[in-house]
């Protein structure tokens, strides 16, 4: 497996795995007109191209043999700054793993890339949110020292989905 940055040449297999894989875990959450105006808000190769060719967010892709086996992104700044008092914080999304590799330590290559980038970029927190019910991610993101900070909606269509704000402290000898 190789990590390696995203290219506007991995938008249309970067929108379509992101699609695929929320869909695959949330999408019995949500009414269709909800789902489909969310996914066209954030996995449109419009969408992911505007994102890949902006200065907010990096990409990182996870590949075997040219098969995308997971990536996740990074933004900077958070998005989530106002929910805490660190200087610098980073936003970590979409850290997404095709469904049948999970357990491979796919994610966690992913999560230890962004957070050597995180601190290659002098931040000092990493944000992220997590839904509430989703407890094989909360546990993974424990692992790593992250923690509770808010409880905060997150917004598919119409429907607002109550989510847990995490965050892992940089400044604090965590990481």
């Amino acid at each position: 497996m190789i990590l390696r940055p995203a290219s506007m040449d991995d938008v249309p297999a970067l929108a379509k795995f992101g699609r695929e894989t929320f869909c695959a875990a949330f999408q019995h959450l949500y009414r269709p007109e909800d789902l489909s105006t969310f996914l066209e808000q954030v996995y449109s190769e419009a969408a992911v191209a505007e994102e890949i060719a902006g200065p907010e967010c990096i990409h990182r892709l996870a590949c075997e043999d040219g098969e995308l086996l997971g990536y996740c992104k990074l933004r900077e700044p958070s998005w989530y700054a106002e929910h805490s008092d660190a200087r610098k914080p980073i936003a970590l999304g979409q850290l997404y793993t095709l469904p049948t590799r999970i357990g491979e330590g796919i994610g966690a290559a992913l999560m230890d890339w962004a957070i050597a980038e995180a601190h290659g970029r002098g931040c000092d927190a990493i944000q992220l949110s997590v839904w509430s019910e989703n407890f094989g991610a909360q546990r993974f993101y424990r692992r790593y020292g992250f923690a509770k900070i808010a409880d905060i909606g997150f917004e598919v269509g119409e429907q607002t989905d109550e989510e847990f704000l995490y965050e892992l402290r940089l400044d604090k000898g965590e990481g």
